[in-house]
């Protein structure tokens, strides 16, 4: 986004300079960032170390020599296949190495990366498609993910499909199993009716490997069109540059100065089409020629073993994943003393949580910050040094964070006190795909919108309250659900909770909560009500509780309260009634 040209507050200095007086030691913020191209990331891991791993995929290792080779053959065949520089190619995949190699062979075509989650459905796939103009698919011929593709197809919504055989992804003697046992989880292409329109990507990579060079403007050539709920809840497109991509891994890297090019080994459980498993798992693994572990869903005893035998030292995650890991009935008895660095992001960590995943592994698990539109990593705490509880942390290099009024969001807030969170920095998106409109709305000048309501405190570390999406308005009194699941998380039997807004006669909003307990433990409304009393007001004490087997998740599986908002609306439009 271009900056307007503002003239600074008081209160504008004051935030701008105040991360700098407590900055990670060794870390300037001032450091100079690079945009370029994203295919150099792995080109330069390849040259600097083509033996080592770049993928691990059960049991299949794939070397940096290897994976550059085929990533390079997989961009000619789509050269060859017509793409050009800007066109939109989808990617329909779990975690595997197809993932790797594609998203890297679209970018180094001078194609532009668009996300597709393989739990869409059809009419969630139709509407991305049409928006972004994508006409070709990359997918596997498993049938929970050829089917759909199969159906745009038939329908015209879809012109083509490059399918690879999962079995491929497989070491040799899984593959010749899987193929044995697996294959009625599986699509024979050649008997599809739309087979004319799918290109097989070992025919698509039959080639000599030396796609024709494409000169990229890494400030506005786009890398990748990234589809998010945003602040509205309507899809859109966030167009991220070749410079946000980049830059934003050269910011995690320097935030992580510790870790060692080469040598790390990164877990990835999250999945790589979502933006935070992008950079902090893909782009970050690769910026330090790590191993990406990769697993094509999250198991908790396939991952444990996984995480035994091949010893992550960075798992980035989410507070649910961490959460899981530490309440498995066996957990005492893996040893997960290799990590060093867990980055937690997508909602808020509870203390609990940190303070008991840190005691197990020895590992700092830290918060961070970041959206769709920013690449998506704006702010963390130190992996060295002091951090500050209950915080996102400061911003990294070369960002800004500026507390706004939401109403007025040219005010910046004085320090201490609660605006809208809004962020200006390398790695913040050109803009929303084809919606001029929604994009100016979400600007103020060069800082973005984010949402959600926060504070800064005097040394820059910025701490969220909620979403304002999200708030209640309980008898005239903002109430953030944020707040009381922290408190509800202090009981010892709770694992996991909810809290929405829901109708009230009196207070016109209450917070319900819902709640999941660990596994054998008892506890009843009254007990947990009369354990939260003392440390919430009347307006945040919650009007009703409701325990359940198990909470809704997103498909990166942190908790999400939209499925509870519509139940709770269906029930009260069926005649349920209000507390």
């Amino acid at each position: 986004m271009t900056a307007d040209a503002e003239t600074p507050s008081t209160s504008q200095v004051a935030q701008s300079l105040s991360w700098l007086q407590s900055y990670p030691p060794g870390l300037n913020w001032s450091m100079r960032l690079s945009a370029r191209p994203v295919p150099e990331l792995l080109e330069q891991a390849a040259r600097r170390f083509p033996a080592n791993t770049a993928i691990s995929f059960l049991g299949r290792d794939v070397a940096y020599a290897s994976l550059l080779e085929q990533v390079n053959r997989f961009a000619a065949g789509l050269q060859l296949q017509g793409v050009a520089k800007g066109d939109r190619v989808g990617l329909f995949l779990p975690n595997c190495p197809l993932f790797v190699i594609a998203h890297y062979g679209i970018l180094k075509a001078g194609g532009t990366v668009v996300n597709f989650s393989p739990l869409y459905a059809i009419e969630e796939l139709e509407h991305q498609i049409r928006d972004s103009g994508v006409d070709m698919m990359v997918t596997l011929d498993l049938k929970v993910l050829f089917n759909k593709i199969e159906t745009l197809l038939e329908r015209g919504t879809l012109r083509r499909a490059i399918v690879a055989e999962f079995a491929t992804q497989l070491p040799l003697a899984k593959s010749m199993l899987f193929r044995l046992a697996k294959r009625k989880d599986v699509v024979n292409v050649q008997k599809s009716p739309v087979r004319h329109r799918v290109i097989a990507a070992a025919v698509l990579m039959a080639n000599a490997g030396v796609p024709e060079p494409v000169a990229i403007d890494p400030a506005k050539d786009l890398a990748v069109l990234q589809y998010t709920g945003g602040t509205t809840g309507t899809p859109k497109g966030a167009m991220l540059t070749h410079a946000n991509v980049s830059i934003n891994a050269a910011q995690i890297v320097a935030w992580a100065g510790n870790l060692k090019d080469g040598e790390e080994r990164f877990m990835g459980v999250l999945p790589l089409f979502h933006v935070f498993a992008m950079t902090a798992v893909m782009n970050f693994a690769i910026a330090k020629a790590g191993r990406m572990i990769l697993v094509p869903k999250f198991e908790i005893n396939e991952t444990l073993k996984t995480m035994q035998a091949l010893r992550p030292t960075v798992m980035p995650g989410v507070p649910t994943l961490f959460n899981a890991l530490l309440n498995h009935k066996l957990i005492s008895t893996f040893d997960l003393s290799s990590l060093k660095f867990c980055i937690s992001g997508g909602a808020a960590l509870p203390m609990e949580v940190k303070h008991r995943f840190e005691a197990k592994t020895g590992a700092k698990l830290v918060e961070g910050y970041g959206l769709s539109e920013t690449s998506p990593v704006a702010t963390c705490n130190p992996t060295v040094g002091a951090v500050r509880e209950g915080s996102i942390g400061q911003p990294l290099p070369g960002t800004r964070i500026s507390i706004r009024d939401p109403e007025n969001p040219e005010t910046v807030m004085p320090m201490g006190e609660r605006g809208e969170i809004c962020i200006a920095g390398p790695q913040v998106m050109a803009g929303y795909w084809r919606k001029p409109e929604e994009t100016a709305a979400t600007f103020t000048g060069e800082f973005f919108r984010t949402g959600d309501i926060g504070y800064m405190d005097a040394e820059g570390f910025t701490f969220i309250v909620d979403r304002i999406k999200d708030m209640i308005n309980a008898s005239g009194f903002k109430v953030y659900p944020r707040r009381i699941e922290e408190v509800i998380y202090e009981h010892p039997a709770v694992e996991e909770v909810t809290v929405i807004g829901i109708p009230d006669i009196y207070r016109g909003e209450a917070p319900k909560a819902f709640v999941k307990l660990k596994t054998g433990a008892s506890l009843a409304t009254p007990e947990l009500l009369s354990f939260i009393k003392s440390k919430l007001s009347k307006a945040e004490f919650p009007a009703e509780v409701e325990f359940r087997d198990s909470l809704p998740k997103t498909n990166v599986g942190k908790l999400s309260k939209k499925e509870l908002k519509a139940e709770e609306l269906a029930k009260r439009q069926a005649g349920g009634s209000s507390t």
